[in-house]
C-alpha cells in the first residue's frame, strides 16, 4: 500500500449550493507526517470531518488504507483513529476503562493492549489518574486520554486536529516523540496546527488549504517554492505569503 489516505477531487461541506471543499486533492504515505496548514475558515476541520466519515462527498473520492466508506465501512473505520480539536469523553468511565473499550472497538489483543496502555500511561504521565472518572480531570488530562487512546489502537492513519491545544510543554514532548514513533512504526498521520513553528520541524510534506482549495503541497521545498520566497526560507513565512499576509 503506497498511499494510507486518498483524495482525490473532493467536493464538500454542509450546503451542496455553496460547498466548502473545491477539488481537493491530497495523500498520505506509510510513514510520513503530513501537515494541514490553513486559517481559520479554510476548510480544515471540513476536510477531517469528510475523511472520518462524519460528512460525504458532493463529488470526489476518499480511500483510507485501500478502501472506501461505500464499498467497505467496517475496514475504512477500523483504518483510522480520530483525535478531535476538544476532547470527547465519557465522564462515567474511568481513564483506563475509556484505553480498555478503545481496545475491545479496535480489536487489540489482550497482551499486546496492556503493554501499550501500560506505555501511554507512562509517557503521558497519567498513571496516577487511570482510575480517575473523565468527569474529574483538566482539560489538558482529557485530551491526553483522547491521544492515548488513538495510539493505543495504531491503526494505518490517524488524523489529529490541533492537539497542542491544552497541553502542558511536557505534554507536547511526549506527543511529539509518540508521533516520531508511530511514524516508524509505518502509520501515516495528518496533523492541523496553528502552531506552524512546532509542525515544521516534524512534517515530511504539507497541504496548505485556503478558501476550500489546495494552494500549496509538497515537502518545504515545494511549499517555500509555491510561495515565491527565498529557497532558504522557511514554511511559516511562505505560509503567510500564500495565503495574503506578509512574510515575516
Amino acid at each position: 500500500m503506497d498511499r494510507v489516505l486518498s483524495v482525490r477531487g473532493l467536493v464538500g461541506g454542509y450546503s451542496r449550493k455553496r460547498p466548502v471543499l473545491k477539488q481537493v486533492d491530497a495523500s498520505v504515505r506509510p510513514g510520513e507526517l503530513v501537515g494541514l496548514l490553513g486559517l481559520n475558515g479554510a476548510g480544515k476541520s471540513t476536510f477531517m470531518k469528510h475523511i472520518i466519515g462524519l460528512l460525504l462527498p458532493q463529488a470526489g473520492e476518499i480511500e483510507v488504507n485501500g478502501h472506501t466508506l461505500q464499498s467497505s465501512t467496517e475496514a475504512y473505520r477500523a483504518s483510522f483513529a480520530f483525535v478531535p480539536e476538544s476532547p470527547l469523553l465519557y465522564d462515567e468511565l474511568s481513564v483506563w476503562e475509556h484505553l480498555e473499550w478503545t481496545a475491545m472497538a479496535y480489536g487489540v489483543e489482550e497482551k499486546t493492549f496492556r503493554e501499550r496502555a501500560e506505555k501511554l500511561l507512562e509517557r503521558f504521565r497519567m498513571g496516577a489518574e487511570r482510575n480517575k472518572f473523565a468527569g474529574h480531570l483538566s482539560k489538558g488530562m482529557r485530551q491526553k486520554v483522547m491521544l492515548m487512546c488513538a495510539f493505543l489502537a495504531r491503526p494505518p492513519l490517524y488524523v489529529i486536529d490541533e492537539p497542542f491545544l491544552g497541553l502542558d510543554p511536557l505534554a507536547i514532548r511526549a506527543l511529539l516523540e509518540q508521533m516520531r514513533e508511530e511514524k516508524e512504526a509505518g502509520c501515516g498521520l495528518i496533523v492541523s496546527s496553528h502552531i506552524l513553528s512546532m509542525l515544521e520541524s516534524y512534517c515530511d510534506r504539507y497541504i496548505v488549504l485556503h478558501e476550500g482549495t489546495v494552494l500549496a503541497g509538497g515537502d518545504a521545498a515545494d511549499v517555500v517554492a509555491a510561495a515565491g520566497t527565498p529557497p532558504e526560507g522557511k514554511v511559516e513565512q511562505a505560509f503567510f505569503r500564500l495565503v495574503g499576509g506578509a512574510a515575516p
